[in-house]
């Protein structure tokens, strides 16, 4: 097997299509096929199926999957580490964040990157916290962004700093501007969340759980939405009560679409945390970023 055989069938495993694995590889479908084929051969055993016109993994394909992005990871960090020998703090660096950080202090910290590394060309690419994870494992970005740490064991996490969480409610809400000290007050309410993420000891999910419990409101009649934005427009139009990064609500917030009640037993805050792939290569210009988020900013 080589190299090219692996990326194709990267391609094919992430994109479920032969069709837009040629179109990522700038190959023809035949020499998508081809190239599947050998692979195939030199493992002997089928890697990928078609079922109803979409490309799908096999028992093995998935047992090889894992390995093979492994694989061109490596190869990546190899590329990037013969090239830092000659760049030094210049070049590309790759970030994947969650893109509500961009609101936090964590724009803050790619400002003071930027001043000292004038150099360095910073990629950036957004996803959700299981996202971020997927695309530094896979080696597409070199360091990512993401709220809690990851318990994936390719990859090191760092603390960056945290964020708090606000309970947010449609403007109208009856208790809009009062410190709610009993939590009885809200015994009626419906709360929308997000579902505890699988494999994952932390989450969105596990924290409004969490913190429901130690209000008292454990009983809650929760509303589980995989969307921040229907999250929001939810609260908005007064169908529950949201947990929200403050980041995520602050334009809906400062346009009076949302409140944040003063609910003091709700009170929290989630982590932000850095994560590169364990033992990959970092250049000048990744260790100088990760120095800088892991160093406490005024503005936090």
């Amino acid at each position: 097997m080589d190299l090219e055989e692996i990326r194709t069938f990267v391609a094919i495993a992430e994109l479920g299509s032969f069709t837009g694995a040629g179109r990522r590889l700038h190959r023809s479908q035949p020499a998508i096929s081809r190239r599947l084929a050998l692979l195939e051969q030199a493992l002997a055993a089928p890697l990928i199926e078609r079922i109803r016109g979409r490309a799908q993994l096999t028992a093995a394909g998935q047992a090889f999957l894992p390995h093979a992005e492994a694989a061109l990871a490596a190869l990546q960090d190899g590329q990037e580490a013969v090239h830092g020998l000659r760049s030094g703090l210049s070049g590309q660096l790759s970030l994947a964040l969650v893109g509500t950080l961009a609101d936090t202090h964590i724009i803050d910290v790619l400002h003071r990157f930027a001043r000292r590394s004038k150099d360095v060309r910073l990629e950036l690419r957004t996803a959700s916290s299981a996202g971020v994870t997927d695309l530094v494992r896979r080696g597409e970005a070199t360091l990512g962004l993401r709220y809690f740490s990851s318990d994936h064991p390719d990859l090191t996490s760092l603390s960056a700093g945290s964020e708090a969480m606000l309970v947010v409610a449609a403007s109208s809400h009856s208790l809009a501007g009062q410190r709610i000290r009993n939590a009885r007050l809200l015994a009626q309410e419906r709360w929308i969340g997000f579902p505890p993420v699988s494999g994952e000891r932390d989450s969105s999910g596990h924290v409004l759980a969490r913190q429901l419990v130690r209000a008292g409101l454990d009983a809650a009649d929760v509303t589980l939405i995989d969307s921040l934005t229907a999250q929001k427009r939810l609260a908005q139009a007064g169908f529950g009560l949201a947990l929200v990064p403050e980041s995520s609500v602050k334009d809906e917030l400062r346009s009076g679409m949302l409140v944040a009640l003063d609910f003091p037993a709700m009170t929290t805050t989630i982590p932000i945390t850095a994560i590169h792939r364990r033992g990959g290569y970092l250049s000048p210009a990744a260790e100088l970023l990760l120095s800088l988020l892991r160093r406490p900013s005024r503005s936090q």
